[in-house]
């Protein structure tokens, strides 16, 4: 059941994160800070999630999924066990006006966590809330909540009918609760059977046959209490001999037989049972069993041999729990739960499902299935996740510290060179330039004046021709000259007509180049304020940073001892559980003894007055 709880609870943790999503079209996660979130969400690594998804709200990163995130966030804090916060998460957003769905959502968390901190009243008021429909994993749970919330004022006529709600089409784990419930409301009748078609449906998997088997172990033990034998074998025929109940079932269902005075049948099932590891108290009380049918068929001989072979098991057995307790006390259970089920984060719904190598692993059984061991170990490997994480990012903030020492560094040593090479560009002077050609090219557009857009070559030609024309004019009466005077004049006929053809398309990419070098004369300012800026501001952001990295050094500092010490407290605390365990182990092991001693006295009394009896009639 244990595991099957958390099963559960997961998946309605996983309900409130993802069902707000899967009631809309696919695809319509639009901040890929919140699907970074969702992606280590389902990954089941819930710490990264809501460590990421807490960062992602901080910086505002997550448009249109602010609501979905404060439930994602809720929902991890209450499978911490942080009821608190989550409670006030959830309270929130009932406040603020959520949408329909995810307000009533929220109404039945919070509902959910007032019943388990004992606020009966508060819990019914908020489930009194829900205005619509949940969706069917959390609806189930809501009407078995509203019934436990009737129960606990007493009335026990009105849970049953709301109990009654949801038992068709309802769920195996459902049903068996409900069963469980109808009993414990008075309705004998109805629960006993509900729990009896629990114990007769088909179980696809191992975790429902578990559930079946205990659904008809508790009918048969139940038909025991009610000296009713008969029925009480029928109910635990049904329970598998290869299952997790076995030994309890053997066990009763030879006192069935014994109920039915047939000793002979029930030595059957303990004979079996007394074979099985000792370390189950069905088995030890087997090891009881077995020699009082043999003694009730009149086998005292082998009644009493059994006897003293109970007597050194159980001797036998009180020194390897006396060996266990000392493995315990040693740190060996929780070094080996730790090293045997390893997990990549803390988180409520890690299981153990390996047991560690133990002098004695057998009497592990009977602690681990104490919930209240399960939740105490559970604090403390997330203790011992936390005192690793801290100590991780101790180091990381040491890196860090070093990181910006050596961006301060570069950024000093950089610093002379990047403002030599800038004083070097000149860009004052580039812009002066830049205006002079502006202006140049706005002239000889204002007048069209193809000379003013020459390029070197013609240049060159033009000066070519003032040179020749110079000498040409030098000798204006020279009557032989007449036809160089002539090829002069057209070719600066011809040169002034290239230049006015030349000239529009001239003029469109004087202006281009004039535009580029305008944007290149910005970008060089805008470089240059940024300089400037960084200068200013950089030298103190580098001092923000510092002094972040050093308040975050203070308060890894000041964690570390102090969970250290939670941890340390923890581990004792949870050491005790499991040594507690052992020793109510021990205590039944010495009444189970002390039982069989009475046994070998009385067999031995009936041999003493056999014998006078015999004695008597020879006198």
């Amino acid at each position: 059941m244990a595991r099957a709880a958390l099963r559960l609870a997961a998946a309605s943790i996983l309900a409130i994160g993802a069902a707000t999503a899967a009631e809309r079209p696919r695809a319509v996660i639009k901040a890929p800070h919140y699907g970074d979130s969702l992606f280590h969400f389902f990954q089941q690594r819930y710490f990264t999630a809501v460590t990421n998804l807490m960062v992602s709200q901080h910086f505002e990163r997550l448009p249109g999924h602010e609501d979905e995130a404060e439930i994602l966030r809720g929902g991890l804090f209450l499978s911490y066990g942080l009821h608190k916060e989550a409670g006030r998460i959830f309270a929130d957003l009932i406040e603020k006006g959520a949408p329909p769905a995810v307000r009533d959502r929220a109404w039945f968390y919070l509902a959910k966590i007032r019943y388990q901190r004992g606020l009966l009243a508060e819990a019914e008021e908020a489930i009194g809330r829900i205005a619509g429909k949940l969706p069917p994993e959390l609806e189930e749970e809501r009407v078995l909540l509203a019934a436990n919330l009737l129960m606990a004022r007493g009335e026990y006529a009105a849970a049953a009918q709301t109990l009654a709600a949801v038992k068709e089409g309802a769920g195996l784990y459902a049903r068996f609760n409900l069963g469980v419930a109808l009993i414990k409301s008075g309705d004998v009748a109805r629960g006993t059977a509900l729990l009896d078609e629990v114990g007769r449906a088909k179980a696809e998997d191992e975790e429902y046959r578990s559930l079946r088997d205990k659904a008809n172990l508790a009918l048969g033990f139940a038909a025991l209490q009610g000296d009713d034998p008969a029925r009480a074998r029928g109910y635990l025929e049904r329970v598998r001999l290869s299952g997790m109940l076995a030994n309890k079932a053997l066990l009763g269902f030879g006192w069935a037989a014994a109920g039915l005075k047939q000793p002979r049948a029930a030595l059957v099932p303990w004979t079996e049972l007394a074979a099985r590891t000792p370390a189950d108290a069905a088995v030890l009380e087997a090891k009881l069993a077995v020699p009082y049918a043999l003694a009730e068929l009149g086998a005292f001989g082998q009644a009493l041999d059994g006897y003293k072979e109970a007597i050194a098991v159980f001797e036998r057995e009180t020194s390897h729990l006396d060996e266990s307790i000392a493995a315990i006390r040693a740190g060996k259970l929780l070094a080996g739960l730790l090293e045997r089920n390893p997990g990549e984060e803390m988180g409520w719904f890690w299981s153990i499902e390996h047991l560690p190598d133990m002098p004695h692993s057998g009497h592990l059984a009977q602690v681990l299935a104490q919930h209240e061991f399960q939740e105490a170990f559970k604090n403390w490997r997330d203790l011992v996740f936390l005192d690793r994480n801290l100590r991780q990012w101790q180091d990381k903030l040491g890196a860090l510290h070093d990181m910006l020492a050596n961006r301060r560094r570069a950024f000093a040593e950089r610093l002379p060179a990047v403002r030599e090479r800038e004083r070097e560009l000149g860009i004052d002077a580039l812009e002066r330039r830049h205006a002079e050609l502006s202006a140049e090219f706005a002239r000889a557009a204002e007048r069209a004046d193809g000379l003013g857009l020459a390029d070197t070559r013609e240049l060159e030609l033009l000066a070519r021709i003032d040179a020749a024309r110079a000498v040409l004019e030098r000798h204006a009466g020279d009557a032989e000259l007449e036809e160089a005077r002539e090829r002069l004049r057209r070719v600066i006929g011809a040169l002034a007509w290239q230049l006015a053809q030349q000239f529009p398309v001239r003029a469109w990419e004087a202006k281009k180049g004039l535009r580029e070098i305008e944007t290149g004369l910005a970008e060089a300012r805008a470089r240059h304020q940024r300089l400037a800026q960084a200068q200013r501001e950089e030298p103190a952001r580098f001092d923000r940073f510092a002094a972040r990295i050093e308040e975050l050094d203070r308060r890894v500092q000041a964690l570390l001892p102090r969970v250290a010490e939670l941890a340390a407290a923890q581990q004792a605390h949870v050491q005790e559980l499991a040594v507690a365990e052992l020793e109510r182990q021990k205590v039944r092991l010495a009444h189970y003894a002390n039982q069989a001693r009475f046994a070998v006295a009385q067999i031995y009394d009936r041999a003493n007055l056999a014998q006078e009896a015999n004695r008597a009639p020879a006198q």
